[in-house]
C-alpha cells in the first residue's frame, strides 16, 4: 500500500526526532560516565576517587545543561558532598535550569551564535575555577557544539568587539567551521588548549559531544582541552583568503597574530583525557533504526568532511529522491552534515538558516515533480541560523500550496529568506532548544506517487 503525502511527511519527522533523541545530552553522559566501586570511569580512563580532593565541573556548549545534569545524576549527592563539587557551565539563554551544584550561566541570547559580554564574564569564572585547583583535584570539562561562541576569552590586547567583527565577516563570507576555529583559537585565552593550560588540577576528564564532521578534537568548540594544531600564520592566511583586511577589522588583530608567530605555547600542567560521547553518526544510526522500524528500505550517509553550499546539497538530495522513487519502496535516505550559506548583502537579506535554504533549494528542483517525496533538514540543536526554527520540511502538498499563494522559491533563495517562504505554508520545524548539537540531520522518504 502506497503511503500518502501526509504519511510520508509524518514519517520523515518521526525519523528525524528519533535521531535527535539518541543524542540527548543527559542520556549520553549517563551512558559514558560511571562510578564503579571507588573509581570514576570514562572510556578507558579510570580515576581513583579516594585520591581526589575536590571535583570541579566546567564547560560550554548548547548541550551543556543536559550534560551537567547527567554528571550530577551519575555522581550522586553523597559523592558530590564528599568531593565538595562545584561547577560553572556556559549555555545559551533558555537552557538554564536549577541544578544541585553546577551553575548554568546564560552566555548569549538564543539564536545569536556570537560571543557576548555575558559570555566573557562566564568564561572568566571558568578560568578562575580551574586556575584555583590543586594537583590532587579533578576537573570534569563538558564540551559541545556552540562552545566557541559561548566561551569567549579574548587574548590580551584583543577586544570582544574585535572577535565579533571577525566572526561575522568570516561566517558571512562562507568560511566553514574549521576555518572559523583556526582564527578564533588564535585570538583566545581558552580555545586551542587554553583551558587545559590554565587548569591546575592533576587530572582533567573532558566529555565531548561533537558537532564537527569527522570528530576532530582540536576543532570541536575550538578545542579548549586539546593542543592547537593551528598557528597564527594559518589564521592570517584564513583572514587573507576571505579578504578580512577590507572588512573593517581592526589592525590590532593582524598585529597581534603577527607578533605571536614565533612564540611557543606552554605545556599542559594536568593529565588530560578527551572522550567523544556522541556525534552526528550517533544520530544518523538511530534515525536509520527508526526508518527500518517504520518499514522503509534505507541508506545512511554520514558526511566526514565539510560540505559545500546548502543549495547544492539540497539539489543533490532532490536528485537522489527522484532516483529512489523509481525503485521498489518505500525508501529512505538519511544523511548528516553541515553545509554553508553564502549570504547576500545585508540590505537584501531576509531571514533563514542553512537547513531552510537547503530544503528550499530541493523544493525548487522538485517543483514540478514532488509526488511521493518528503524531504526534511534540521539542526539537531533546534536552531537554524538566527531563527526560532530547527529547519524545514517539504512535500507535494507544500509545493502546491506555494504555487497557489504565488510564492516563488527562486526569489526567496536569492535573498536568503527561506524562513518567510516556509512560515506561511507550515513548513518550519519548531522544536525549541534540544540541549544537544551534532550538526544537521536530513531525512528523505520516498514512495511511488
Amino acid at each position: 500500500m502506497l503511503r500518502s503525502t501526509e504519511q510520508l511527511r509524518s514519517d520523515a519527522l518521526q525519523i528525524w526526532k528519533a535521531g535527535v533523541a539518541a543524542v540527548d545530552s543527559e542520556r549520553l553522559v549517563c551512558a559514558a560516565l560511571r562510578v564503579e566501586g571507588r573509581s570514576l570511569v570514562l572510556g578507558d580512563e579510570s580515576v581513583e576517587l579516594d585520591s581526589v580532593g575536590r571535583i570541579v565541573v566546567v564547560g560550554a556548549g548548547k548541550a551543556g545543561a543536559g550534560m551537567a545534569a547527567g554528571v550530577e545524576r551519575v555522581l550522586g549527592e553523597e559523592l558530590m558532598d564528599a568531593k565538595r563539587l562545584a561547577g560553572w557551565v556556559n549555555v545559551p539563554e533558555g537552557c538554564e535550569r536549577e541544578l544541585g551544584r553546577i551553575h548554568l550561566h546564560a552566555a548569549r541570547p538564543a539564536g545569536v551564535n556570537e560571543p557576548t559580554e555575558a559570555g566573557v564574564e562566564g568564561t572568566a569564572r571558568i578560568l578562575e575555577l580551574v586556575g584555583g585547583l590543586a594537583p590532587e583535584d579533578l576537573c570534569i570539562c563538558l564540551i559541545s557544539g556552540g562552545g566557541s561562541a559561548l566561551a569567549p576569552a579574548p587574548a590580551e590586547g584583543i577586544t570582544l568587539e574585535d572577535k565579533q567583527v571577525v566572526t561575522r565577516h568570516l561566517s558571512g563570507a562562507g568560511a566553514n567551521i574549521e576555518q572559523l576555529n583556526v582564527v578564533r583559537k588564535q585570538l583566545s585565552r581558552i580555545k586551542g588548549g587554553g583551558l587545559a593550560r590554565a587548569c591546575r588540577a592533576g587530572r582533567l576528564l573532558a566529555l565531548i559531544i561533537s558537532d564537527v564532521l569527522g570528530n576532530p578534537l582540536d576543532v570541536i568548540s575550538s578545542g579548549p582541552t586539546v593542543p592547537d594544531s593551528g598557528t597564527p600564520r594559518l589564521a592570517l592566511e584564513v583572514l587573507e583568503q576571505f579578504r578580512a583586511g577590507e572588512a573593517g577589522i581592526d589592525a590590532r588583530v593582524f598585529d597581534y597574530l603577527r607578533s605571536k608567530q614565533d612564540e611557543p605555547l606552554p605545556e599542559f600542567a594536568c593529565r588530560v583525557h578527551n572522550e567523544i560521547i556522541g556525534s552526528n553518526a550517533t544520530a544518523v544510526d538511530a534515525a536509520g533504526m527508526e526508518a527500518e522500524r517504520l518499514g522503509y528500505n534505507h541508506a545512511m550517509v554520514c558526511a566526514t568532511r565539510s560540505e559545500g553550499p546548502a543549495e547544492e546539497v539540497g539539489r543533490h538530495l532532490a536528485e537522489m529522491a527522484r532516483k529512489m522513487r523509481s525503485e521498489a519502496g518505500p525508501n529512505c535516505l538519511i544523511s548528516g552534515g553541515e553545509p554553508v550559506v553564502q549570504l547576500v548583502e545585508k540590505s537584501r537579506r531576509g531571514l533563514g538558516g542553512r537547513n531552510q535554504q537547503l530544503v528550499l533549494a530541493a523544493l525548487e528542483s522538485l517543483a514540478d515533480d514532488a509526488g511521493g517525496i518528503a524531504l526534511l533538514s534540521g539542526g539537531t540543536d533546534g536552531e537554524d541560523g538566527p531563527t526560532d526554527a530547527a529547519g524545514a520540511v517539504m512535500d507535494a502538498d507544500l509545493v502546491a500550496a506555494a504555487r497557489r499563494t504565488g510564492l516563488a522559491p527562486a526569489d526567496f533563495l536569492a535573498r536568503n529568506d527561506a524562513y518567510h517562504f516556509f512560515e506561511p505554508l507550515g513548513g518550519l520545524i519548531m522544536t525549541g532548544p534540544t540541549h544537544t548539537n551534532v550538526c544537521d540531520l536530513r531525512v528523505v522518504v520516498v514512495d511511488q506517487p
